[in-house]
């Protein structure tokens, strides 16, 4: 029997919107939205750093745009929820720090269009990027991580939209979600903790009854049972937190931000990254790809791998796996088919998934950085549009 058939307990971990590391990317990303509103072409490489009523904005930028980035961070910070000035970091009052410059002109040649070697737009960076579809949720996410996602998202949307009924709850908190699988499929949820910041006059038993109650409205029932065991704020006490209680970077959550630590991981942050950046473009494209290649029935979980060379346009290699579960007789035959249905050149991919223009298309880059980029619907690398061609290409091969 192969590992993934076995018998076992998987767990993933999420981060709310307060969680210091996710202030840090959800501030990068309100600034590449700032830029690309009003120039698609700009090129943003922004990383922040958060720490006691401080924010450092950092990085290489290069934009037509007008942007007040000290307002754009500050806006961003509040629509978290930190405007308490008690509690260490207060979005009206902290500190900000810009240190922005143009980016490098030899990165600048192999990216864009006609300049440096060659004629069309290359990668931006060498490296590998993965995507991971699996059918054993809705919305072709493990479940580890979709639904540990889903209970952090539903505690920050009671604390922000029923703020006199929680107002015990701060922004910072974190999730795991341990699920034991058997033949491959989740078949009951072992363990959930929650560790939530809170107020000094909460009382523990508030955040369990509300934890149990969230757990049991997002998680599907033949998951739960009543041996699933609980540890809700397991220290006691969780007063100090967000970037107070700890340093927040962005780009440190990749694994929450992607697949809960199920299939491979490039090692690239998404966070402040511009879609000439394939470490961001091409994993949104490859979790498209293997999306559609799960909902199309051809395969039950699939990883679709990426490699570039930086300032080169076509891939320099692609890789399917389909852990065996793949309906064709090769995994093979499906790489000629993602090479056929596929532009995974980055123009392609940027053109395909309209990623110079997330406004205009109804999402932005700040909604991808809490709560994972993978496995919410208004993403268009969640699409499954490509079910069709892919079964007509598909019967070539079998």
């Amino acid at each position: 029997m192969s590992k993934i058939n076995a018998p076992h307990v998987f767990t993933s971990e999420s981060v709310s919107e307060g969680h210091p590391d996710k202030v840090c990317d959800q501030i990068s990303d309100a600034i590449l939205d700032a830029c690309l509103k009003d120039d698609p072409e700009s090129r943003v490489a922004c990383e922040t750093l958060t720490t006691t009523d401080l924010i450092v904005i950092s990085g290489e930028l290069t934009t037509k745009s007008h942007v007040n980035w000290e307002a754009v961070a500050r806006k961003a910070v509040a629509k978290i929820g930190y405007t308490h000035h008690d509690i260490g970091f207060c979005a009206d009052s902290c500190k900000v720090m810009i240190c922005l410059h143009k980016q490098s002109t030899d990165i600048s040649q192999g990216v864009t269009a006609g300049e440096g070697m060659f004629q069309e737009q290359g990668a931006g960076d060498q490296g590998m990027m993965f995507g991971f579809a699996t059918n054993e949720t809705a919305e072709l996410m493990p479940a580890p991580i979709i639904y540990s996602h889903k209970i952090m998202a539903e505690l920050a949307r009671r604390r922000k939209e029923m703020p006199e009924q929680y107002s015990y709850l701060r922004p910072d908190s974190k999730s795991q979600v341990s699920i034991r699988y058997d033949k491959g499929k989740p078949i009951c949820v072992e363990t959930i903790v929650v560790s939530h910041q809170h107020t000094p006059e909460m009382r523990i038993e508030q955040l369990e009854a509300l934890v149990k109650e969230i757990s049991k409205e997002v998680i599907p029932a033949e998951l739960m049972n009543d041996d699933v065991e609980y540890f809700v704020n397991p220290t006691g006490r969780f007063e100090i937190g967000g970037p107070n209680g700890d340093t927040g970077l962005t780009g440190r959550k990749i694994i929450v931000d992607t697949y809960g630590g199920v299939g491979s991981h490039g090692g690239g942050a998404f966070s402040g990254k511009d879609p000439s950046k394939v470490d961001r473009s091409a994993a949104y494209m490859c979790r498209y790809i293997a999306k559609n290649i799960v909902a199309s029935g051809l395969a039950g979980k699939c990883e679709i791998q990426l490699a570039y060379a930086i300032g080169v346009a076509e891939p320099i290699s692609i890789n399917v796996d389909t852990y065996g579960t793949g309906k064709l007789s090769k995994d093979a035959a499906l790489e000629k088919i993602v090479r056929e249905v596929f532009d995974v050149k980055p123009a392609g991919i940027i053109e395909t998934l309209q990623l110079k223009h997330p406004q205009a298309n109804g999402w932005n880059y700040q909604d991808t950085a809490a709560y994972g980029h993978f496995g919410r619907e208004h993403f268009p690398w969640e699409k499954t549009d490509k079910i069709e061609i892919l079964q007509q290409v598909a019967e070539k091969y079998k």
